[in-house]
C-alpha cells in the first residue's frame, strides 16, 4: 500500500477500529511517517477514549454532558481533518499528542 493510501486509512480508521488500525500500521510498514501519523493516531484515540469516559462519570454532575458534545465533535473533526490533508499530500498532526512524538 503506498503512502498517501495508508495514511488515509489510519485517518479513517477512528471510525471502525480506532485502537487496532494504528496498531497494526505501526508494526506491518517501514515507513517512518505512517509510523509516525499511527502513533498519533493511536495516543489521540486513546486521549478521547479517556475524555469521554471522564465526562460520562461527570455527565451525572451535568458538567459531563457538555464535555461529551465537546470531544464527541473533536473525535468526528480531527480524523476527518487528517483524511482530507493526507488526500491532499499536506502534512497533518493531530492536536496535542503530534507535540509527544517525535
Amino acid at each position: 500500500m503506498d503512502r498517501k493510501a495508508s495514511l488515509i486509512v489510519v485517518h479513517a480508521s477512528a471510525f471502525f477500529a480506532p485502537i487496532l488500525i494504528p496498531l497494526i500500521f505501526l508494526f506491518i510498514t517501514k515507513d517512518d511517517e505512517v509510523k509516525d501519523f499511527a502513533i498519533q493516531a493511536l495516543l489521540f484515540h486513546i486521549l478521547i477514549s479517556f475524555c469521554v469516559f471522564i465526562s460520562t462519570l461527570l455527565s451525572f454532575v451535568l458538567i459531563g454532558i457538555p464535555l461529551l458534545i465537546f470531544f464527541g465533535i473533536v473525535w468526528l473533526w480531527y480524523p476527518v481533518k487528517g483524511i482530507i490533508y493526507a488526500a491532499q499530500d499536506r502534512p497533518y498532526g493531530y492536536p496535542i499528542v503530534a507535540k509527544w512524538v517525535p
